[in-house]
């Protein structure tokens, strides 16, 4: 069954974000031989300058993007701007509702708590943001993990975070022994 999985960026998202969990899911597809539908969904579609220059262009805007299977919601260094984009937070709660899976990377953990889809359980997010986390009170932040599995909702700690949950998801949703070679298509083995 191929998957839809959708990637939001905005304004000053960090690239290793989105991009490392992107890559862990293309090989993943490209192994199999599986169609999975990767996106880029933005609040326009203009182009994004990501947080360290980089500059994407979204596939899809909040308008038109197709409801995805698995959400995967990066971080930023700041992201109140995006904690007070009512627009954003409507379509992370909206497109969670949709998902087998909704996850973060980093700081996206802070998005997805202001949208609601992490309200009430275990979450992580990176390092420096765990006490902000915990002092908003409506879910319990964890740390010194890679990544919290509550329930459909994965969030993971800081950047490479993102690519060891990334891979924890393949194996869950096709296997093990697909995760390995996964694995072993990105040279991907940290200590």
């Amino acid at each position: 069954m191929a998957f839809k999985i959708a990637f939001l960026v905005y304004n000053g998202v960090a690239e290793l974000d989105f991009v490392g969990p992107k890559d862990v899911f293309f090989a993943s597809s490209w192994l199999a031989k599986r169609n999975d539908e990767l996106y880029l969904v933005a609040p326009s579609k203009d182009p994004v300058t990501c947080l360290g220059g980089l500059r994407v262009l979204p596939d899809y805007d909040f308008a038109n993007a197709p409801l995805p299977d698995l959400l995967v919601v990066p971080g930023t260094a700041e992201p109140a701007p995006q904690i007070d984009n009512s627009d954003l937070l409507t379509w992370v709660a909206t497109a969670s509702g949709h998902c087998t899976w909704t996850t973060s990377v980093c700081t996206g953990a802070a998005i997805l708590l202001a949208a609601g889809p992490v309200k009430g359980r275990k979450i992580t997010s990176h390092s420096m943001a765990i006490e902000p986390l915990r002092a908003r009170k409506d879910a319990t932040a964890l740390d010194h993990v890679r990544y919290v599995v509550d329930g459909n909702v994965v969030t993971s700690a800081g950047v490479s975070a993102g690519i060891d949950m990334a891979l924890w998801l393949v194996g869950r949703m096709y296997g093990a022994d697909h995760a390995r070679a996964v694995q072993q298509v990105l040279e991907y083995y940290p200590d």
